[in-house]
């Protein structure tokens, strides 16, 4: 028997994912196909931000930066657990930006943000400031406010809150084909692990990211010409300390930033680059040396220590979709969202999603449902913009005291181990340990502080499959984590499926 939906998403990243939350939110019937792992492409490739992109307002978009800005508060009550505030020191430079022009520009940042839990602008005396300690030219700078974000654990709450809603999230399921017949959407899907099948839907969401127009061209079959523009970001992390609590916008020469920024304890997340690719984005993802090269310039002209290619210790690269809308310079293409709908005749609607930022998912999710609700049977209204994702039923500031009952009621568990679990998990890490009393209970161990009883748990709830999908993106373990480690915990996963091949 085909099964029926009111509403089908092609894509697992964040963008698809938060529509099939919203959806399934409203009381719709929502199946989401995603061809490989949950934000196993752009969405866990991006400098790990919620903010409003103060270097969009030199291009004018007040909007982009307004809405974004709004989402960053309206994200951080949602997710406590990963999503946090972060102070940005931005230095003024020889040949940069003038000062007057940097506090006009947060001036203008702090205004469109309106009233907000975070710090605003102030004015730094870098050579009294320990902020200073780091750089080659400590004189002045500003500092403002913004937030990071664990992007790829986003993207899975994201899914597991639509799953606990009601929505068939089908992981490593890509959708072959996509037609309309007998008034319905109806897609063929064959998943990597199972037989071949076949659901219909009122609508279909392209949510493919870098893929929406091969999805549209090859499994759509609308071979209309491509609205999106592929640019690479790239990202190198070093094994470099900052100040606690500080991050760093740098100008470079060119008059890009670049940022460099507090990463898993001990290292530091220096990005992004802006390269227009061309091919599958699977193939052009990773980063370029040249691309590498640059990034490690722009750094040691601010820095005292220099880094070198020998220190860089992970390196990885996103293709983003988007929005084609003439930009000679990729860095100045729009970031921001369009919602393409076809809905001609009676036909099933069709929403095509291009470009946009992870800031801003939840009032894309928004936005395309008010486009489709013609086009749906009746549902519910907006509701999210209220509601923690899972395990982030608690404030901000109580971050530490729900640490602190962790290792209370689980003393086995290392401190390290208790801050890493409620970062991850927020008060779904109670869920996580059961009743375990001791670390023999959570089992073996793979890799650093990894146990049988996280695996399992991430297996059964956060639809992980992979070494991959643990180590790097339900985690970033894979920083720690040893060759042999990695395969003895993908070899386990393998024989754990084929145990229980209903999975």
């Amino acid at each position: 028997m085909v099964e029926s939906y009111d509403l089908a998403v092609i894509g697992g990243g964040v963008n698809g994912v938060a529509i099939a939350r919203d959806a399934a939110g409203r009381g719709l019937t929502v199946f989401l196909a995603e061809r490989a792992d949950l934000a196993g492409a752009t969405s866990s490739a991006s400098t790990k931000l919620i903010h409003g992109g103060l270097r969009y307002l030199e291009q004018g978009a007040f909007r982009l930066v307004r809405e974004a800005l709004h989402e960053r508060d309206v994200l951080l009550k949602s997710a406590p657990h990963i999503i946090w505030p972060l102070r940005f020191v931005l230095p003024v430079s020889r040949g940069g930006r003038p000062f007057w022009m940097l506090r006009l520009g947060l001036a203008i940042y702090d205004r469109l943000g309106g009233e907000t839990s975070l710090a605003g602008t102030k004015v730094l005396d870098l050579r009294d400031d320990v902020a200073g300690a780091p750089l080659s030219d400590p004189s002045k700078a500003l500092e403002y406010s913004d937030c990071w974000v664990d992007d790829a654990r986003l993207v899975v709450l994201l899914a597991r809150d639509a799953a606990d809603l009601g929505a068939r999230i089908a992981t490593r399921t890509p959708c072959v084909s996509a037609k309309i017949s007998d008034g319905r959407w109806r897609l063929r899907l064959e998943p990597e692990h199972g037989r071949p099948y076949e659901i219909t839907a009122s609508a279909l969401v392209n949510a493919a990211g870098p893929w929406v127009d091969r999805v549209e061209a090859s499994v759509v079959g609308d071979a209309s010409p491509g609205h999106i523009r592929l640019v690479r970001g790239s990202h190198i992390v070093v094994r470099r300390a900052l100040p606690a609590g500080r991050a760093y916008i740098l100008q470079n020469v060119d008059r890009r930033i670049v940022f460099a920024i507090p990463y898993e304890g001990e290292f530091t997340l220096i990005g992004t680059t802006d390269v227009d690719v061309t091919g599958d984005p699977a193939a052009v993802a990773a980063p370029s040396e040249e691309e590498i090269a640059y990034l490690l310039d722009a750094v040691n002209r601010h820095f005292t220590k220099p880094i070198t290619r020998s220190d860089v210790h992970w390196s990885y690269g996103g293709v983003r979709p988007l929005y084609d809308d003439g930009a000679k310079a990729a860095q100045s293409a729009t970031r921001d969202y369009v919602l393409a709908l076809a809905a001609e005749d009676g036909a099933p609607a069709q929403l095509n999603i291009y470009g946009g930022k992870i800031t801003t998912f939840r009032r894309l999710a928004e936005h395309a449902l008010e486009r489709l609700k013609p086009h749906l049977p009746a549902h519910r209204g907006p509701w999210t913009a209220s509601a923690p994702l899972p395990g982030g039923d608690f404030s901000k500031e109580n971050v530490d005291r729900l640490r602190t009952d962790l290792k209370a009621r689980y003393p086995f568990l290392a401190p390290k181990t208790a801050t890493r679990l409620v970062r991850s998990y927020g008060t779904l890490a109670y869920d996580l340990l059961g009743e375990a009393r001791s670390a023999d209970d959570l089992g073996r161990c793979f890799c650093g502080d990894l146990s049988e009883r996280e695996v399992g748990y991430l297996v059964e709830r956060e639809f992980a499959m992979t070494a991959e999908d643990i180590l790097w993106r339900r985690s970033k373990l894979g920083l720690w984590a040893s060759l042999d480690e990695a395969v003895a915990l993908d070899t386990f996963l393998g024989e754990r499926r084929a145990a229980s091949p209903e999975r």
